[in-house]
């Protein structure tokens, strides 16, 4: 079971690396309009599936696999799916480590000018900073489930309630590879952080939707009110107070849905526009 655990971590760095290589030709190849395409949704959904979501569930189906056809006596399994996990998810560190490293040697101009892995090492210390910024990797999964969820769950609201369409792409890109001097370490959880961001301010778009159309009533924390407004601006533009009666939500409601076409949170751009087109795709 080594060897086949061994054979799941070289694929998994040899196809991540190689996937790696062909983003960087394609710029070099004339093939700026598919680079592009790969930097914003739907594309770049498609290259943080490649190398985020596929090792991790492919890894597991050819643990169990290899120890099907091995039929090795003692070990369950479930247990040869997590360690064929386990292996895949090297596989993914192994092929960040050695990008880095490759990328910095293809750009030693930039690694002796300023860098914010050198500025952060000497503001919290190498080790710490480094073991900070891997444990981040927790939340890929996390993220990865929040744009299933911004594909697979939303939609459907667009129809059956008419909640406002959404040019995803617009929310979900990758641009920080322009930025002069990123390289290596820098360049890469800049990516994560780039494509991160953009996932969940798109999520938190949707969920202004749901929140003011199913349930515009003040939290009674005070204090979870005044957290929660930057996200939720209808807190404090519309939503009935704690106190409140039950006769003032359905004026609520009355007043803000089915006057247009889009029922949008109150402050959408939808609804300054004739039935949202504008915030359609």
């Amino acid at each position: 079971m080594t060897h086949a655990l061994l054979l799941i971590f070289a694929a998994t760095l040899v196809a991540l690396l190689l996937g790696a290589g062909v983003l960087h030709a394609l710029a070099k190849a004339g093939l700026g309009g598919l680079s592009r395409w790969l930097c914003r949704a739907p594309g770049l959904d498609l290259v943080i599936l490649y190398f985020t979501v596929l090792p991790m569930v492919g890894g597991p189906i050819a643990g169990v696999q290899m120890h099907a056809r091995l039929a090795e006596p003692g070990m369950p399994g479930w247990a040869a799916g997590w360690l064929g996990l386990v292996a895949a998810v090297l596989g993914q560190i192994g092929t960040v480590m050695i990008w880095t490293v490759l990328h910095e040697v293809a750009n030693r101009k930039h690694l002796r000018g300023p860098r914010i892995v050198h500025q952060l090492n000497r503001t919290v210390g190498r080790t710490r900073n480094h073991a900070a910024v891997w444990w981040t990797a927790w939340a890929v999964p996390l993220f990865a489930i929040v744009r299933a969820a911004e594909y697979f769950i939303y939609p459907p609201l667009i129809y059956l309630v008419r909640f406002p369409r959404y040019k995803q792409g617009e929310w979900v890109n990758v641009s920080r590879h322009k930025f002069s001097g990123l390289v290596g370490h820098d360049l890469i959880w800049c990516l994560y952080c780039d494509w991160m961001t953009g996932v969940w301010s798109l999520g938190t778009e949707m969920l202004r939707n749901v929140e003011s159309f199913w349930c515009p009533i003040r939290f009674d924390s005070t204090k979870k009110c005044e957290n929660c407004r930057v996200d939720f601006p209808d807190i404090e533009g519309g939503w009935v107070p704690a106190d409140g009666s039950m006769q003032d939500v359905v004026h609520t409601l009355d007043t803000h849905y089915g006057k247009t076409g889009v029922n949008a949170w109150y402050g959408h751009p939808a609804r300054l526009t004739v039935e949202g087109r504008e915030a359609e795709k």
